[in-house]
């Protein structure tokens, strides 16, 4: 086995990453699985694939609860008698562990905190995913697509929940476990993991990269003028680019009309805020760009998105 081949096979078999494998199958074929019958459903009509999806609970959807039940049982006895449970040794407060990651469901999050603030990354855009998903039944008026799988009746919704569930969820949780290596340097899956790799990087904020407009002066204080250019590139993404959609399509689309103001507001400020994820990554690994916008109150109370 060649060394690329090797280094990848010791990153995929690790105890730790068998569940992460396991889930990018399963995620590939249910994705698959389910535009299959959207793209049925969408030729046949709702009417004929709803009438042809219809089964009776018993005994039907209960045997195949059954049998999935049994199989699962045995997938996971197998697993837990031929892979080791991940233990390591007792933890040492003078040695810590290269790379440190999280439990492989909070990768995404650990990604998220290389690209903002902690608060942001760890707090803030956490709360917005949780209230966001609690809104969606009420913000979103298109009773169809309901209880069977279509694209073409919502294509908007499916397009929205794919981009932020597949690539700005599962694929940070890749990223943070096969690609994510000693001080937190990308790694290629295959490349082997050198402790002793440095990358020099030069992160500078958005004003000072464009301008030369530093985020603070020499004395420590903020620089009004990048927080002023800061303000009024949030304010304008995530305020003025919905009202000016709104203003410009509310009379041209029908979706809009029936939405109406406020919850088209909601709807926009959330897909906004989550199209600034993979805008705020582009940014920050094309062009080193840290911040878009730093202020606070004083010299220990800041802010930085």
């Amino acid at each position: 086995m060649s060394d690329a081949l090797h280094n990848f096979w010791l990153i995929l078999s690790k105890p730790d990453n068998v569940p992460i494998v396991l889930m990018m199958i399963l995620v590939i074929f249910y994705c698959w699985l389910a535009f299959k019958q959207a793209r049925r459903n969408d030729r046949l009509g709702v009417f004929e694939a709803t009438q042809a999806d219809k089964v009776q609970v018993w005994p039907y959807l209960v045997k195949i609860e059954f049998l999935v039940t049994i199989i699962v049982l045995i997938v996971l006895t197998v697993w837990a008698i031929t892979i080791n449970a991940p233990l390591e040794e007792a933890a040492n407060p003078t040695l810590t562990p290269n790379p440190s990651k999280a439990p492989w469901y909070f990768l995404g999050l650990q990604e998220m905190l290389v690209y903002f603030d902690p608060w942001i990354a760890g707090v803030m855009l956490p709360t917005f995913i949780i209230v966001g998903l609690i809104l969606v039944p009420y913000i979103d008026p298109n009773p169809k697509g309901n209880g069977y799988y279509t694209f073409k009746e919502r294509p908007f919704a499916i397009s929205t929940f794919a981009i932020g569930f597949l690539i700005l969820w599962v694929l940070l949780i890749i990223l943070g476990t096969f690609m994510r290596g000693p001080g937190w340097y990308y790694f290629w899956p295959w490349e082997y993991w050198d402790t002793h790799r440095v990358v020099a990087l030069t992160n500078i904020d958005l004003w000072e990269k464009i301008f030369g407009i530093p985020s603070k002066n020499v004395d420590g204080s903020f620089n009004l003028i990048q927080v002023a250019l800061g303000g009024a590139l949030i304010i304008g993404w995530l305020a003025l680019l919905p009202m000016w959609i709104w203003k410009k399509y509310k009379e041209k689309s029908s979706v809009l009309k029936q939405m109406g103001a406020l919850k088209f507001g909601m709807t926009a400020v959330l897909f906004l805020m989550m199209a600034g994820l993979p805008i705020k990554m582009f940014l920050r690994l094309a062009f080193n760009i840290k911040y878009i916008w730093v202020f606070g109150v004083g010299h220990d109370l800041f802010f930085n998105i």
